[in-house]
């Protein structure tokens, strides 16, 4: 199930219909207040959030989404008439895991709409934990502890830190990273990757440090997994 926050009645309609012709399930809400309160019911597999609307702004409403462990790694897709750059980086560094501005295609919408969930499916593994000096990492349950507390992580961010930890000490480069967990369709920065580790250290605390940055190239970690 896909919730869509869009208080464009002719857009949010627009996109109910075409993704349910791709047989995925689509509900949509007009005012953020009715949108909370479907997710206190039952949380979605994937977010589409308008940034402008009444009652509440849209960033405002991911960084709720992103601070609340029950809600933190359901995928958030921004849908916004605004196409700076500016705005772009905010949506990303704010937890969102893509950005599509308008006016936009159908076929591309739902394109990346699949994207981001086969990435999301791609998250869970086999082996049940991972462990990195004090922080402790459980694909199955898409959980991350630091020093024994649970950290709360947006997806992206826990791709991130998954997919450096399966490297198991090899450097990945931002494109690597970029491709791998953004899709090679993502039309944006190698920067976002930048973006993602900052705040993926920041929420790490001193445990951060296991992430070094290998200058000129990438990103890799530091200390031995068990």
């Amino acid at each position: 199930m896909i919730y869509l926050l869009e208080d464009d009645d002719n857009i949010r309609k627009l996109v109910e219909y075409a993704l349910s012709s791709q047989g995925i399930k689509a509900e949509g809400f007009a005012r953020p207040s009715e949108f909370w309160e479907a997710i206190c019911a039952s949380l979605p597999d994937l977010i589409m959030l308008d940034i402008m609307l009444p009652e509440q702004n849209g960033l405002d409403i991911l960084k709720k989404l992103k601070s609340n462990s029950k809600t933190a790694s359901v995928p958030v897709i921004m849908l916004t008439a605004k196409g700076t750059e500016f705005d772009k980086v905010t949506g990303l560094d704010a937890g969102a895991d893509d950005y599509i501005a308008k006016p936009f295609g159908m076929t591309e919408l739902i394109a990346r709409v699949k994207a981001v969930l086969r990435r999301y499916e791609k998250t869970s593994d086999k082996k049940q934990k991972y462990k990195i000096g004090e922080v402790e990492i459980y694909p199955d349950e898409h959980r991350v502890l630091c020093s024994g507390k649970e950290v709360t992580l947006s997806l992206k961010e826990y791709e991130l830190l998954l997919a450096l930890v399966k490297a198991d000490g090899k450097v990945l480069t931002r494109d690597n990273l970029l491709n791998g967990i953004w899709g090679y369709d993502f039309d944006g920065e190698t920067r976002t990757v930048d973006v993602h580790i900052r705040r993926l250290r920041s929420k790490l605390g001193d445990n951060g440090a296991i992430i070094e940055t290998v200058k000129g190239v990438g990103y890799k970690i530091g200390g031995e997994i068990t």
